[in-house]
């Protein structure tokens, strides 16, 4: 049973930066891709960025060139770096799979609140 783990939220001024990881239990970590997701308050839970096992990327139009997702296989841990963040990018951040298919169950995620 996959667990996760997200952390590194917190309140930032509009323009700031965070760096939100995502620790994978397993030793499955390495074959499948893993994805951010957020869910604002009164909204759907959307894809924000994935990164595939080889490490290809891709992010939805309104994060591309401010985000940024990684990963490290040998930490079981995928990263989300946020830059140049905006208001609308308030929400609870989570991760999961990435075009697996199907979805682990959820974390608790990490609360990213960027206003001045």
């Amino acid at each position: 049973q996959v667990q996760l783990v997200e952390s590194g939220g917190g309140l930032v001024q509009p323009g700031g930066s965070l760096r939100l990881s995502c620790v994978v239990s397993g030793s499955m970590f390495r074959i499948y891709g893993w994805g951010w997701y957020r869910q604002a308050p009164g909204k759907e839970r959307d894809l924000v960025a994935g990164i595939t096992s080889g490490g290809s990327t891709d992010y939805t139009d309104s994060v591309k060139g401010r985000f940024t997702i990684s990963r490290d296989n040998a930490k079981n841990t995928v990263y989300l770096q946020m830059n140049s963040l905006k208001p609308e990018d308030t929400a609870v951040y989570y991760c999961n799979y990435y075009r697996r298919g199907v979805y682990a169950s959820w974390g608790q995620g990490t609360q990213v609140s960027v206003s001045l």
